[in-house]
């Protein structure tokens, strides 16, 4: 095994914290800012990069710091690592309403496709690389964009994901899923897009111009609350509540007359 072996154990339903264990000298990496808690013995230090590569020249790191910034991530990742005596644990957080789902890379064929904001931590060794839509149309429309991350390793990794997840066992067969609805999928799967419909469904039909057409054998991770619809439906509330003091009120469409804002 290239990537180090970690325990863990996942706490909460909506809001979830992944804690992991680490034996004296395994090291778990995590997004920026993911950490929650950590007990004595754990040391951290921030890095260019996921270190399953041996560190390199300028060039290799300017590459690792491209890719970040390509998935709009931050271009540091933390290391957490045991340098104490016995076990010790490190505890990640979910960054919004959802799921984390810990998946085993040596079950997926060491590689793992998801939306670019999904990862959240994995065993040191676990390569986090960019993947690029080849088809313009996908990329386009696919609700994902060009940009996805790429997961390679043989050891625990985990990702979050928004709302209920559902995960589907593909046999050579055939799934249509709204755009922003696809969290993750393995590398059997090809991602493309198709149009919803006819002209009128895909005008009023309220499920958006395409769908995402996901055909081969693999594993599929769908999300029921795309991160992007839950902060368009908090927008869409706050520009409704600077409009009027109370939902539906008299009072606050008085206040709004009077000029009570």
């Amino acid at each position: 095994m290239r990537c180090h072996e970690v325990d863990y154990e996942i706490f909460g339903d909506d809001l979830q914290i992944v804690e992991v264990e680490l034996d004296p000298s395994e090291t778990v990496i995590a997004e920026a800012g993911a950490m929650n808690y950590l007990e004595d013995g754990i040391s951290f230090e921030t890095k260019m990069g996921d270190g399953s590569q041996p560190s390199g020249g300028m060039l290799d790191a300017l590459m690792q710091v491209g890719k970040r910034v390509l998935t709009g991530e931050s271009i540091f990742m933390t290391h957490f690592t045991n340098m104490g005596v016995g076990k010790k644990r490190v505890a990640f957080a979910a960054p919004y309403p959802g799921k984390i789902v810990p998946v085993n890379m040596m079950e997926t064929g060491e590689e793992l496709i998801c939306q670019k904001d999904a990862f959240l931590c994995a065993a040191l060794g676990t390569e986090i690389t960019i993947s690029f839509q080849r088809k313009l149309g996908t990329g386009f429309f696919g609700g994902e964009g060009f940009i996805l991350q790429h997961l390679k390793g043989d050891g625990m990794a985990f990702i979050h994901i928004g709302g209920t997840v559902i995960k589907r066992e593909l046999n050579n067969e055939t799934l249509r899923v709204d755009t922003g609805c696809i969290a993750a999928f393995t590398t059997g799967i090809d991602y493309d897009i198709e149009r919803a419909g006819n002209l009128k469904s895909m005008i009023f039909g309220g499920e958006g111009l395409f769908l995402a057409t996901l055909r081969g054998t693999g594993t599929v991770y769908l999300q029921s609350l795309p991160f992007s619809r839950l902060a368009n439906r908090i927008l869409q509330a706050s520009h409704a509540g600077s409009s009027s003091k109370g939902e539906g009120s008299v009072l606050g469409g008085l206040g709004d007359l009077f000029g009570d804002k």
